[in-house]
């Protein structure tokens, strides 16, 4: 009996001794944009199938995000173990060697479904550098109310000039109806992705075939003075302090006419928080007749940074995240119309998405017309639609993007904003040796 007892003893006293397995701790730095929340709402999946992970989220702003994971990656920091970043970064940051390889994702990733010119574009030298969460062109949104009421029909692929004259026929100041709203928030990804894919329809470009900046050409002041007299006729007030969040804001709350803007916005313009669901338009982005639109190429995307310590459980995290099965489990709980877009062929011949959403078929076209490797009227040495694909273009474009706002709020000219973004650009590349 006492030796019983002590047996007893003894295994009491192992199983309390014995620590219980801890879940592995990953952080993941993301954008506060509507397809990142709803996959944090839906963490409870990923939970339940792989307990032994466990997730902190870093959601911040669009431009404080850039900011922070490009210190964080450059500096070796290590803070993340997952990173939301973009068609810019993903192929400098793999060149670097400072992002791991995902090309030994599961099978049933089918990497082969993704949409080769997104698939492309997060590649170096046949190496997939990052997964793309949700991908996108831009296009032209609008109030098919306000339109008819303006006694106009959108066209699919209407002209700047239409755009502009059917803004200020919408714009309704006692009502509180903006004709038009755009991006003017200062960033090198939220008023100079707009603007400069804008200039690309106008014949405008960054560079010429000698690097040489471009600001002091007829392209750009016709760009910059057309999109500063639109804003100033048919935009809200203080359109200089508004990116994507704020204008989907207005647009939901019923307060634009016309939004022109990311593809990925479509799902929120129809869907339970938009007031004006049911009444919106969808068309091709504006051109001016030279052969190029106004339209955009972008994928939010998932990479590990060499510095993480927790390399495969990022990598579980990411095969859910942006693999096959993400798309109908977001299907389920929220209905096809919330999918994540433009990331998989498949889901352009789904059907259920296709019915129910009806900004799915502008947006295919829309990615499909986009095209980084020729943007621009004119030859450039670069490539990039709405952005160049150069490691100095952030910091450039971010200083760029402060005087066309500071244009915006009517601190200056647009002639003496893009003066000083000639300098500003002059400078930058001389010094980086250009």
């Amino acid at each position: 009996m006492k030796l019983a007892k002590n047996l007893f003893a003894a295994t009491a006293l192992s199983l309390v001794a014995v620590p219980a397995v801890s879940a592995e701790e990953i952080t993941i730095a993301t954008v506060n944009n509507g397809d990142m929340i709803t996959m944090q709402g839906l963490m409870g999946d990923f939970n339940a199938k792989h307990p032994d992970i466990t997730v902190e989220w870093v959601t911040l702003e669009e431009n404080v995000l850039r900011q922070n994971v490009t210190t964080d990656i450059s500096t070796g920091g290590g803070a993340y173990d997952i990173l939301t970043i973009g068609t810019y970064e993903v192929p400098i940051w793999g060149k670097n060697g400072w992002l791991v390889s995902l090309n030994d994702l599961p099978a049933d990733y089918q990497v082969d479904d993704l949409i080769p010119a997104i698939r492309g574009g997060l590649s170096v030298d046949g190496e997939l550098y990052a997964a793309p969460f949700y991908a996108e062109s831009s296009f032209t949104m609008y109030r098919k109310d306000l339109m008819e009421k303006a006694g106009l029909e959108m066209p699919e692929a209407p002209t700047w000039e239409f755009i502009r004259e059917a803004a200020k026929k919408m714009t309704d100041r006692a009502n509180d109806i903006n004709g038009i709203c755009l991006r003017g928030k200062a960033g090198w990804g939220e008023n100079m992705a707009l603007i400069t894919a804008m200039s690309n329809s106008f014949g405008a470009r960054w560079f010429d075939e000698e690097w040489n900046a471009q600001f002091d050409t007829e392209p750009w002041s016709d760009t910059l003075n057309f999109y500063l007299g639109m804003m100033e006729e048919s935009g809200p007030a203080g359109a200089a302090n508004n990116g994507f969040n704020e204008n989907l804001t207005l647009f939901q709350q019923g307060k634009c006419g016309i939004w022109i803007d990311a593809t990925s916005a479509g799902q929120f313009v129809v869907n339970d928080d938009s007031t004006v669901a049911d009444q919106v338009g969808f068309a091709l982005a504006p051109d001016t007749g030279l052969g190029k639109r106004g339209n955009w190429l972008w994928a939010w995307s998932l990479a590990i940074p060499t510095s993480s310590e927790k390399q495969e459980a990022a990598k579980t995290f990411i095969n859910w995240a942006t693999g096959p099965e993400y798309s109908a489990l977001v299907a389920e709980s929220k209905g096809w119309v919330a999918v994540p877009p433009g990331t998989r062929t498949s889901l352009y011949e789904n059907e259920d998405y296709l019915n129910a959403a009806p900004f799915a078929a502008m947006t295919k076209v829309s990615m499909g017309t986009a095209d980084p490797t020729n943007p621009t009227v004119d030859p450039v040495p670069y490539t990039g639609v709405q952005f160049v694909a150069i490691p100095e273009f952030a910091g450039i474009a971010t200083q760029v993007g402060q005087q066309f706002a500071s244009a915006l709020a009517g601190q200056q000219s647009a002639e003496e904003a893009l003066s000083r973004s000639q300098e500003i650009t002059t400078e930058e590349m001389e010094a980086a040796g250009y």
